[in-house]
C-alpha cells in the first residue's frame, strides 16, 4: 500500500484533520492547473485570487466526499469538483455582459432557424446574408461571444451510470440565463445528438473541440499546431459552440 493510499485509509476511517490537511496539500496542483487552464479565457476584470478560492473549496468538497473504495481516480473526481465550485463563482459573477450572452443567443437561433430551412448546417456565407452583415463582422461576432462558449465547455457532467466517467462535450450546449435543455431531453437522446453533430462537423472544427476538450490543449496551444493565429482558434471553436447549441435548441423546439 502507497503512502498516499494509507493517507486516504486514515482519513475515512478516523476523519483525521491532519490527514485531511496532508490529502488537501497532496492535491492542490488540481486547483492552480485547472484555474490556470480557465484564467486564460477570462477577462482581467475576474479575480483570479477569486477563482483560486473557489477552486480550494471545490477540493474540499472532493476529499470530504470522495470514496476509495469505489475504484475510482481522485484526479477525475476532483477535477470534476474543482471545475464545478468555480463556473459556480462564474455565474454568480455574472461577469458576460448582458449584450453579449444576447448575441450569442441570436446567432444560435439564426444557425437553427437556417438549418431548419436549408436541411443541412449553413454556410458562414448564408448566415451572413441572414443576419446583413459581412464576413469580417461575422468572424468579430464569433470573437465577441466567446466568453458564452469557452466557460460552458469547461464544465463536466458525470455519467449518470457511472461516476467516475465525465461526458464533458455535454455542456456545449448550456446557454447560461436559460432554461437547461438537459431538463427537456432524455440524456441518452441528447449524447446522439452531440454525437452526430460533432460528427458532421467541418474537419477543422471538430479538431479544435478535440484538441481542447480532449487532448487539454490551450487555444494558443492549438494555435500553434495547426498554424493559425489564437484568436481564429476562438472563433472556430465559438462556431462549433453555436452549432451544437443550435443542433440541440432545434430538437427541444421540434
Amino acid at each position: 500500500m502507497s503512502s498516499l493510499d494509507k493517507l486516504w485509509q486514515e482519513y475515512k476511517e478516523t476523519d483525521s484533520k491532519i490527514a485531511k490537511d496532508k490529502l488537501l496539500v497532496e492535491y492542490a496542483y488540481l486547483v492552480k492547473y485547472i484555474t490556470n487552464r480557465l484564467i486564460l479565457n477570462l477577462p482581467s476584470s475576474v479575480d483570479r485570487n477569486d477563482i483560486i478560492s473557489s477552486g480550494i473549496m471545490g477540493l474540499i468538497k472532493a476529499v470530504e466526499t470522495f470514496d476509495p473504495d469505489r475504484g475510482f481516480k481522485f484526479e477525475t473526481y476532483a477535477g470534476h469538483k474543482i471545475r464545478g465550485a468555480i463556473l459556480d463563482e462564474l455565474r454568480a459573477l455574472d461577469w458576460v455582459p448582458r449584450s453579449v450572452r444576447q448575441k450569442s443567443r441570436e446567432l444560435q437561433r439564426v444557425y437553427a432557424r437556417l438549418e431548419n430551412q436549408l436541411g443541412r448546417v449553413p454556410y458562414d456565407d448564408e448566415i451572413c446574408e441572414e443576419m446583413k452583415i459581412s464576413l469580417k463582422e461575422f468572424e468579430d461576432l464569433l470573437t465577441e461571444v466567446t466568453p458564452t462558449t469557452i466557460i460552458s465547455l469547461e464544465e463536466s457532467m458525470p455519467d449518470r451510470r457511472n461516476d467516475s466517467k465525465e461526458i464533458r462535450i455535454i455542456e456545449t450546449i448550456e446557454n447560461p440565463g436559460s432554461d437547461n435543455p438537459l431538463k427537456e431531453l432524455g440524456f441518452n437522446e441528447l449524447k446522439k445528438i452531440l454525437k452526430e453533430t460533432i460528427a458532421n462537423l467541418p474537419e477543422k472544427e471538430k479538431l479544435v473541440i478535440a484538441l481542447y476538450h480532449y487532448e487539454e490543449l490551450t487555444l494558443k496551444e492549438i494555435g500553434a499546431v495547426l498554424d493559425i493565429t489564437e484568436s481564429r482558434v476562438s472563433q472556430i471553436h465559438s462556431k462549433a459552440v453555436i452549432k451544437l447549441r443550435a443542433k440541440l435548441m432545434q430538437k427541444i423546439n421540434a
